[in-house]
């Protein structure tokens, strides 16, 4: 039985400040309204009471209404306060992180006025101190705690057979391993990957190889389920690049990039190891020379409309496509991406992590407020909790299982999944859809010509 899935705003931010000030001012409203008719029936009961014994049922009837009528002013007032202390809260998370990176960044003038903000902020809503610093903690600490105890338990099931001392030490080990990566990376910040990063090293070669369609609808994705299943990978395929033709004439373009297809370093695949280490280490690839090639042997320059969807690798391709190729990436759905780009106010940013995935895990638990444009969120659940030899193919980070997950988020009452199903229904108003794949293959040194640096420019 998988865990239960939860949609956030952002790793610490459940829900966006602005939403909850105005669900906080619609209580605000409703007490008001509320208020209101208490008032005309305490004019109600005055008229009553003149009546003698002819209004007395009335009377009663009417001051039962109004007791409830108090009580449902009293929850209103609690929910009206309760939301907006979570908005400060969830406030101070965001003021917090903007003045650490003031103070990284040696802008310390930037970081005196956020200060002088933050306090603020505190002395309007003195409870929020505690209450911001105890949910960073807790992100901070909890959130590799499923793949602890993955690991834990699979050690001891493996030093079982030696006996149970072997089980005790091998458990002990791959637990705190775990703990000790999950620091690394969630308080090195390599996953997080800012809004201003660019990768270094372009020239890396790959040839694209021109492939037949998968046997797809042609038509748009319907769904986060739809899109998991035109994921390239499992094949030979690589990209695929979708070209929508608008009713105004316009195009814009779908691209889905396949994860890592090789464990090899270097080989011909360039959906390998190699490029994962690079893409991780901030250094173009090969897989990302390609993609950018694929999209533009598909016809799309710069300034056009991009929506991305990807799976693992993919996901670090086209955080940075988005970050760096001027393209007008409207939407951006990764799976179990090894990173999390801080996307900006224009690209609707969906993030599906499980927690039990280590790929998805050096992320780091993402960044703790929310990326990308209003509406962006991200998703997370325990996909395999059982533990067993079965762990060694990383069921929790295939494609198949996330694709599972995108059923779950297609079935989700939250309303921001909406935004996302917004996308494929504009897209599904297209007058035509034209569908190219390519596979790709390492080739060449760096700097030398190659039908991939022909296409990508």
């Amino acid at each position: 039985m998988s865990g239960e899935m939860e949609i956030r705003g952002g790793g610490v931010v459940a829900v966006d400040t602005e939403t909850l000030r105005s669900t906080a001012d619609a209580f605000v409203q409703v007490r008001g309204d509320l208020e209101s008719v208490s008032l005309r029936l305490d004019a109600v009961q005055s008229v009553l009471g003149d009546q003698g014994h002819h209004g007395v049922d009335a009377w009663h009837d009417t001051d039962v209404l109004r007791t409830r009528l108090v009580t449902c002013i009293e929850k209103a007032t609690l929910v009206g306060d309760a939301l907006r202390e979570a908005a400060a809260m969830y406030e101070l998370v965001e003021i917090n992180v903007a003045y650490r990176a003031a103070v990284w960044a040696g802008d310390f003038d930037a970081a005196a006025l956020i200060k002088d903000r933050r306090d603020a902020l505190v002395e309007r809503y003195p409870d929020v101190l505690w209450a911001a610093s105890t949910a960073e903690l807790d992100r901070a600490v909890m959130w590799p705690a499923h793949l602890v105890r993955q690991a834990t338990e699979l050690g001891l099931l493996g030093g079982m057979e030696i006996g149970p001392e072997g089980g005790v030490i091998a458990g002990a080990a791959l637990g705190l391993g775990t703990i000790g990566l999950a620091t690394i990376t969630g308080y090195g910040g390599q996953g997080r990957v800012p809004a201003d990063a660019r990768l270094s090293g372009r020239g890396v070669e790959a040839m694209l190889v021109p492939l037949p369609p998968a046997p797809t609808a042609t038509a748009a994705p319907a769904d986060l389920a739809a899109v998991a299943a035109r994921m390239p990978g499992g094949g030979d395929s690589r990209v695929r690049v979708e070209t929508y033709t608008m009713s105004d004439g316009s195009k814009q373009y779908a691209v889905y990039v396949a994860g890592t297809q090789s464990y090899g370093v270097g080989g011909d695949d360039a959906w390998d190891n190699l490029s994962n280490a690079q893409l991780y280490t901030g250094n173009a690839s090969a897989s990302y020379e390609a993609t950018v090639a694929a999209l533009a042997a598909a016809g799309a320059q710069p300034g056009d409309v991009v929506h991305a969807f990807a799976h693992s690798q993919g996901g670090m391709i086209t955080a940075h496509i988005a970050l760096e190729e001027g393209y007008d990436v409207r939407t951006h759905v990764a799976f179990g991406s090894p990173v999390e780009a801080d996307l900006g106010a224009s690209t609707l940013s969906v993030a599906v992590r499980h927690t039990d995935d280590p790929a998805a895990a050096l992320a780091g638990g993402g960044h703790s407020t929310p990326v990308g444009a209003p509406g962006s969120f991200i998703v997370e659940r325990e996909a395999d909790p059982a533990t067993g030899k079965h762990d060694m193919h990383i069921p929790a980070h295939q494609m198949a299982t996330y694709a599972e997950t995108a059923a779950l988020i297609d079935a989700s009452s939250d309303p921001r999944v909406d935004a996302v199903h917004d996308v494929f229904e504009e897209l599904g108003r297209a007058e035509s859809v034209e569908v190219v794949e390519y596979g790709a293959l390492r080739a060449g040194e760096p700097g030398e010509l190659s039908p991939a640096s022909e296409g990508g420019g």
